[in-house]
């Protein structure tokens, strides 16, 4: 049998009809089957990176607020360490002297009740295992101690480090049954670890940012795992089951991002490792709702592959039992053969191969539908300054904008006029949806005459990139943008303002041509809102950097405000505003003068209560006109001026004074606040309390701030290293800079000078 159908092989592949009917079924099965697995592997990798990237920002929000707790926990275990009394405790020959006690509880008193995450504090003598602490008091022996397990073992646990973060077991003797995350900090007298200080924190307290997406309709979890892999926190909208960080972290081995199997689901595993406690903080998404659309078109690809495969099987077996008919039948067949039916046979290999390729043309619609997404965020990295080579650009325009020509490109920078106001008006939940709504408006004005691509920049600015096509000409897109700014207004309730590049060559200029544009909408500050500027009317006088004011009206706008004179203070901000007005600043220099009008008044105020505001109570001086800017600042001198009126008699805000003046004229050494302290001749926690109560805010923390911006002054205006600047700011060590400036600025000190370097560039001469 098997040399049966060996024969009728060959016979068959003799025939040429049959060869090219079976190399055509071939290939048709062969690139529907490439083109569904190309689709759904291209897609399942655009999607994880998009789906990442929000989990992995969550992650590092969470990470960065926990970091800041245990960074101030252990100050506070620094203080506590550093106390005279806890010296005493420690190294007196009489340890239960009710004053010595009494004094030392009063301060964990004082040290916990100061912040809102810490729960209570032990200190622990490892020489004669007695025990203080907040609030349960002093207890001369650890084995009367409810919770003093902890300290069999801990003094290996430390190993070099002289602080620990961990989570222990609480006995179920102790006030707080259960388990704890706790501080541990050695006490370390001449070379000797005599001590160790426990600073037990309030989980509810420490963990409250690590918080799901407000909206999201996929299953997920998030989890703070220790060096050791044990969990410490999770939460989400659905349980993986047992093991399932354990796995993540397996699958990961050290990535950032990774998929893998578990518990029947498809998962997307995103981690992040803080440098401060070496905890890893791990976030878990189920991917079958996200990939289930894209796994039904690459089986249905498959199957109609299939499909087409079996078609040919079958035409093939059809024709060979035709063709092995006798000779007679098959010459009477060649000979007499009916011309319809020969028809009708086309007419169905026709029809099955169109269907083929209507499938393939429908995958080929699925794939560039995600297309628009990565070509918006390529405009979003060339604003930031992300990708610069013309390489990089040139290679991902061809893939992004394969519908796009050779014709001039054209960019509008499209902004929410008074932002700051916009903000407040509108509910946080709703802004993602006016932004959406306000990009639809514009593109369906667009969508006759030209291509249209739109990319949200963040905060008040969106990007659009124009293409005219057909009838449009980039003369009339000023006219559209002003349509466009009409009916946002009518439907939406609010005005924006639109600045117009001149064409672009092509895709080599966008990041001049976003400039030129966001140049021309920043003539908002002069022509008032709800405008369209166009790069040509900027007058090419004011591209040029004018000369600020004299520093000497701002001194005399601080020494105004800070004696309570509110007349003669809005006397010189009125003047400052005028030279603005009448020598017509560029708007982003005068922009800028304005913030650092707004930041001086800021440094100046009691209490810094608008410095912990949230984003959008800032001004947002961009995105005001000049009276409404001028009005804000008026407000606010007046305010201020009023409040410094009613404390300047303050004696404790003299003293907080004193120390800032201080802390102003040693930013390039390497003191602390014993020094500031001994400078106004009180105690240093005396002074720590004075000046929380008055500035609200650390004096290491107000100090640390100055700092670092007077190393942003240093990497502007100056060419001097890094490590130059770290020591004109008091750092010894060029690491703990840059450490510190990233916290505060969220960028390191190379790169802001890179990017306000790489602005200024690229402003016109």
């Amino acid at each position: 049998m098997a040399r049966s159908f060996v024969q009728w092989l060959k016979g068959s592949l003799a025939n040429t009809q049959t060869r090219l009917l079976l190399v055509l079924t071939a290939a048709v099965f062969l690139i529907i089957t490439a083109v569904g697995v190309a689709a759904y592997y291209t897609s399942k990798a655009v999607l994880q990176e998009e789906l990442s990237e929000p989990q992995h920002q969550l992650l590092r929000i969470g990470m960065n607020s926990i970091d800041e707790y245990i960074r101030e926990g252990d100050q506070l275990a620094v203080k506590i360490a550093l106390n005279n009394e806890v010296y005493q405790f420690l190294t007196g020959a009489n340890q239960a002297s009710y004053r010595n006690i009494t004094e030392l509880v009063q301060f964990l008193n004082t040290m916990v009740n100061s912040t809102v995450y810490i729960k209570s504090a032990y200190i622990y003598d490892v020489k004669r295992e007695s025990m203080v602490a907040f609030p349960q008091g002093f207890s001369s022996s650890k084995a009367n101690f409810a919770d003093s397990e902890w300290t069999d073992g801990i003094a290996d646990e430390f190993g070099d480090r002289m602080m620990l973060v961990k989570k222990r077991s609480v006995p179920s003797g102790a006030a707080a049954a259960g388990s704890e995350i706790t501080l541990f900090r050695k006490i370390m007298i001449q070379g000797e670890m005599r001590g160790i200080i426990a600073v037990n924190f309030k989980p509810e307290q420490l963990f409250s940012h690590m918080l799901l997406p407000s909206v999201s309709h996929l299953d997920s979890r998030r989890f703070v795992l220790d060096s050791s892999g044990r969990t410490l926190y999770e939460l989400g909208t659905f349980d993986f089951g047992q093991g399932a960080a354990q796995a993540a972290v397996k699958q990961l081995n050290g990535a950032r991002l990774g998929d893998f199997d578990h518990g029947g689901r498809r998962l997307l595993a995103t981690q992040i490792e803080s440098p401060v406690t070496g905890w890893r903080y791990l976030s878990v998404v189920s991917q079958n709702s996200l990939l289930s659309n894209t796994r039904k078109i690459r089986d249905a690809v498959i199957a109609v592959s299939i499909a087409a495969l079996l078609t040919g099987a079958v035409a093939i077996a059809y024709y060979n039992a035709a063709a092995f008919r006798p000779v007679r039948r098959m010459r009477e067949l060649f000979s007499n053969y009916d011309s319809r039916r020969v028809s009708t046979d086309l007419r169905d290999l026709e029809r099955v191969t169109g269907e083929l390729l209507t499938d393939h043309a429908q995958l080929s619609v699925r794939l560039r539908q995600t297309m628009p997404e990565a070509a918006s965020k390529l405009l979003a990295d060339i604003y930031a300054g992300n990708i610069t080579g013309q390489r990089d650009i040139s290679g991902k325009w061809s893939r992004y904008f394969k519908d796009w020509t050779g014709a001039p490109l054209l960019v509008v920078m499209v902004s929410i006029d008074d932002y700051a106001a916009w903000s407040r008006r509108f509910a946080q939940s709703d802004h993602s949806l006016l932004k959406f709504a306000m990009t639809n408006i514009i593109t369906e004005l667009f969508a006759q005459s030209w291509l249209v691509l739109a990319s949200d920049l963040g905060r008040d600015r969106m990007a659009v990139l124009l293409q005219p096509v057909g009838t449009g000409e980039p003369d009339h897109a000023q006219a559209v943008l002003a349509m466009a700014s009409e009916e946002i207004f009518r439907l939406l309730k609010f005005q924006v303002s639109a600045g117009i590049s001149i064409c672009s060559g092509g895709p080599g200029c966008l990041r001049q041509a976003m400039y030129d544009a966001e140049t021309a909408l920043g003539y908002r500050l002069y022509k008032g809102y709800g405008q369209v500027i166009h790069f040509r009317e900027v007058p090419r006088d004011c591209l040029k950097a004018k000369r600020p004011p004299e520093a000497e009206l701002q001194a005399r706008l601080a020494e105004a405000v800070e004696a309570g004179s509110g007349e003669r203070a809005l006397a010189v901000l009125d003047k400052l505003v005028s030279q603005i007005r009448e020598d017509e600043w560029q708007p982003a220099v005068a922009a800028h003068y304005l913030e650092s009008l707004y930041v001086g008044l800021k440094r100046l105020q009691q209490g810094r209560e608008a410095e912990r505001d949230g984003e959008c109570e800032a001004p947002f001086f961009c995105t005001m006109q000049l009276e409404d800017a001028a009005g804000y600042l008026r407000r606010q001198t007046e305010e201020l001026a009023a409040s410094y009126g009613r404390v300047q008699e303050s004696k404790d805000f003299i003293l907080c004074r004193q120390m800032i003046d201080y802390m102003n004229q040693h930013l390039n050494d390497p003191v602390g606040v014993q020094e500031i302290a001994d400078h106004t001749g009180i105690s240093v926690s005396l002074a720590s309390q004075l000046f929380k109560q008055e500035m609200n805010e650390t004096i290491h923390g107000y100090f640390t701030r100055l700092r670092m911006e007077r190393a942003c002054e240093l990497l502007i205006r100056t060419d001097y290293k890094i490590s130059e600047i770290a020591m004109m700011v008091g750092y010894q060590h060029e690491n703990s800079f840059i450490r510190v400036y990233r916290k505060y600025k969220d960028i390191t000190p190379g790169k802001y000078r890179e990017m306000m370097r790489g602005r200024k560039e690229a402003l016109p001469d």
